[in-house]
């Protein structure tokens, strides 16, 4: 695992991070980036743009469209406040934006429950193995379909 340990933010401490992390990259915290990552934190599995705009739409009483959120959600992972869940489409809010990570994602077939770890040897081997061909990762994506303990 990491080399060392996260605080798992939560409720208006997750908040906080979140805005402290996109500050931190040069992007203002606005009124609809606050409604899309307090729409965005509020889900326990991985949520589409759509999902996300409906819950903004819900809270705000006006249309959002997707469009809009897809572009907020693509600022956020691009300032590790949220990750992408790419064989879903999908995002999570990242409890841990202050530290910067190649996620490993674990979903789960039966119940759609998906759950980040950290595995920083495993990435930096991945990262290896790429740079040895002559390759320059950006980003890996690593994700692992299965099942869950909870599902049978």
């Amino acid at each position: 695992m990491a080399a060392h340990h996260h605080h798992e933010s939560n409720g208006a401490d997750l908040t906080r991070a979140a805005q402290s992390a996109l500050e931190g990259a040069g992007e203002q915290w606005t009124a609809m980036r606050a409604s899309v990552f307090d729409a965005l934190a509020g889900f326990t599995k991985p949520a589409s743009a759509y999902d996300i705009a409906e819950a903004v739409s819900i809270a705000q009483g006006r249309r959002v469209a997707a469009n809009s959120v897809y572009r907020i959600l693509d600022l956020f992972v691009g300032a590790n406040v949220a990750m992408r869940v790419e064989s879903a489409n999908a995002y999570l809010a990242n409890s841990h934006p202050g530290c910067l990570h190649d996620c490993i994602f674990l979903v789960c077939d039966a119940c759609g429950q998906t759950t980040h770890i950290d595995d920083d040897k495993l990435t930096r081997a991945i990262r290896g193995a790429a740079s040895d061909t002559g390759f320059s990762p950006v980003r890996p994506v690593i994700e692992v379909r299965g099942k869950c303990a909870a599902c049978p």
